[in-house]
């Protein structure tokens, strides 16, 4: 590995010069500041990592410090990739729009690396501005909210059927999912999956439910993540 590290060195030198060099790390630090920033703006408080963050702004200098470092030498490029390829990633699943900053901090860092700092500033500002546009007006974003719906009812209410109604008006689509037995079985709860549209009024929803069941206990919660796949 050090000869291999010797070798890209002693022949990256003669072709890369400490201004070239510079220009280029900074060229590619100020590209991933603007995609760390788009992040920033565009993720959810309670999805955003600060550590991937900082990862988006240092991912750019290092892919052109890599590329400066292979030139156009194909076997260096090789070589490079099987050194590279001993390192393990590990990260938690996220969003998956994570991947396509990732992706994006991969082109634009090959833009600095290969010397295309016009072509790579103007793919950064178009990307990040519509990323932004399309966060700021909710394009794409659909119209209706997936839940969860735990309804407790006492055992001498027959379940089948007794929501129907109520759930029919204040949902698109409704199924009942799972019935248990609850408080030594004097208690049934029935969950139910369902997708509000986002217009409803919730709360007039669940006092029409409440009305039904007794007044016992009622939850609606965002569906889980496995659900909402």
């Amino acid at each position: 590995m050090n000869s291999l590290f010797n070798d890209i060195l002693a022949n990256a030198s003669s072709q890369i010069t400490p201004g070239s060099a510079l220009v280029t790390m900074v060229v590619a630090w100020l590209m991933g500041t603007a995609i760390a920033y788009t992040y920033y703006k565009t993720q959810e408080e309670e999805c955003f990592q600060r550590s991937f963050a900082v990862t988006l702004l240092m991912l750019p200098i290092i892919m052109a410090v890599i590329i400066l470092f292979i030139g156009s030498n194909i076997a260096r490029a090789f070589s490079m990739a099987g050194t590279l390829s001993i390192i393990r990633f590990r990260s938690a699943p996220g969003d998956p729009k994570d991947i396509g900053f990732i992706f994006f901090d991969i082109a634009a860092g090959l833009s600095c690396g290969v010397g295309l700092y016009g072509y790579g500033v103007c793919f950064v500002i178009i990307l990040c501005a519509a990323i932004l546009i399309s966060e700021k007006f909710r394009i794409f974003e659909k119209k209706t909210v997936r839940k969860t719906l735990r309804i407790t009812i006492p055992e001498d209410l027959n379940y089948q059927g007794a929501f129907d109604e109520i759930l029919k008006r204040y949902t698109k689509k409704y199924s009942l999912d799972r019935i248990k037995t609850t408080e030594l079985g004097s208690l049934f709860e029935l969950r139910y999956n369902v997708i509000v549209a986002q217009d409803q009024n919730e709360q007039e929803f669940l006092n029409e439910l409440r009305c039904r069941n007794g007044n016992l206990n009622i939850i609606l919660a965002n569906a889980p993540t496995s659900w909402k796949k």
